[in-house]
């Protein structure tokens, strides 16, 4: 959903689900790309107001070339797994896994990959041309006016709010902030002339994203006042509990992971039921992310979305810097439990994966360090 969420047009706020089913699998080509392409497809022809369609491509690099969606089998040999998604003039999604390539090397994939998509995105607008419904009679509200006297009440309120670097002091003024101007718009029966909630809380939101729009531009600041390329105190320790086989803390700000790694002999190997047919893996990689981290309580089970797909990003990261299976033949799990989030906790799980691997003693043959921008 990554790269189709941004293109419904603003204010659309109809529950739209799209449901893709891979109903037979030639066993050669990953069906990802092909339901990011279905997605937008259907998504274009339906009629929701959606400022589409949007194409995907998969790259490779194989023996020095560049290979357009490469099968399966192509994979292996492969020393880039890049899928991207983009319009007729832009990138939307970049989800890879590389084998330490150039900047330029990765650059050109980006471009051979856009390039490789558009005849896709030319046939989606074919077919809309001959099977779409009539477009949705849709307006977006105007909360120009709204915003405006949110601004005037308490625009300088949220500017100092965004100041705050805790996360905690800068949710509460911010909460001051709206409740301030919720007392002076929000119709009630004492103002019977008031916004609707919903109105103002739209609004709200609109002019926090201006405030924080107009600091960083005007002034390079971001939320807790850092400029653009400062990274917050970076606090790590390794050997943490001594009792396991490798173990790291890496705090950075109000973010925070715990990585616990542990060894196993091929017993231990997870049995993974794919598409493609059964296989063992021996490099397993489980990320929790607890609602007290975030100061909230929550449902406590299984792996959500959000742990599944953060945990594959970390996985795709230091799978390539593992040692080949006859240089070590152990299976790796490693377990990340995030105790507090304030942003990028995806990228402290690398960290800390990487701290615990080698105080675990495999041999990595580099560490791994990660990064989130936006």
């Amino acid at each position: 959903d990554r790269p189709i969420r941004p293109l419904f047009v603003k204010g659309f706020k109809n529950e739209t689900q799209v449901v893709i089913t891979v109903l037979q699998h030639d066993l050669e080509n990953d069906p990802d790309v092909v339901g990011m392409v279905a997605a937008s497809a259907a998504l274009t022809i339906s009629g929701v107001p959606f400022m589409g369609p949007i194409g995907a491509a998969r790259v490779g690099y194989i023996d020095g070339e560049l290979v357009l969606n490469p099968t399966i089998d192509q994979l292996p040999s492969s020393d880039l797994d890049l899928v991207v998604a983009g319009t007729t003039d832009a990138l939307m999604m970049v989800e890879s896994e590389a084998k330490e390539l150039s900047e330029d090397t990765f650059l050109e994939a980006l471009m051979f990959a856009h390039r490789g998509m558009q005849p896709v995105i030319e046939a989606i607008i074919e077919l809309a041309e001959h099977a779409a419904k009539e477009p949705f009679d849709f307006q977006a509200e105007d909360h120009s006016g709204v915003v405006t006297q949110i601004q005037s009440l308490v625009g300088e309120d949220i500017k100092a709010a965004y100041t705050h670097t805790a996360k905690h002091d800068r949710h509460n003024a911010v909460g001051a902030a709206k409740k301030k101007a919720a007392e002076a718009l929000v119709k009630t029966e004492e103002n019977p002339d008031g916004v609707e909630s919903a109105k103002f809380a739209t609004a709200f939101k609109e002019c926090e994203a201006h405030v924080l729009r107009r600091d960083i531009i005007d002034n390079g600041h971001r939320v807790d006042g850092r400029a653009l390329d400062k990274v917050r105190s970076i606090v790590s320790e390794v050997g943490v509990f001594p009792r396991t086989h490798g173990s790291a803390l890496f705090t950075r700000g109000e973010t925070q992971a715990i990585v616990v790694a542990t060894l196993g002999t091929g017993e231990d190997e997870q049995y993974i039921d794919a598409l493609t047919g059964t296989y063992k893996e021996k490099f397993l990689l489980h990320y929790n992310f607890p609602p007290y981290s975030v100061g909230e309580t929550g449902r406590m089970g299984g792996a959500g979305r959000r742990e599944i797909g953060h945990g594959k990003l970390a996985w795709r990261a230091i799978r390539p810097m593992l040692p080949a299976a006859d240089e070590f033949p152990y299976t790796i799990r490693l377990v990340s439990e995030i105790t507090e989030s304030n942003g990028s906790s995806s990228m402290a799980r690398v960290f800390g994966s990487s701290l615990a691997l080698m105080d675990a003693g495999v041999p990595l043959k580099k560490p791994v360090s990660g990064i989130a921008m936006g």
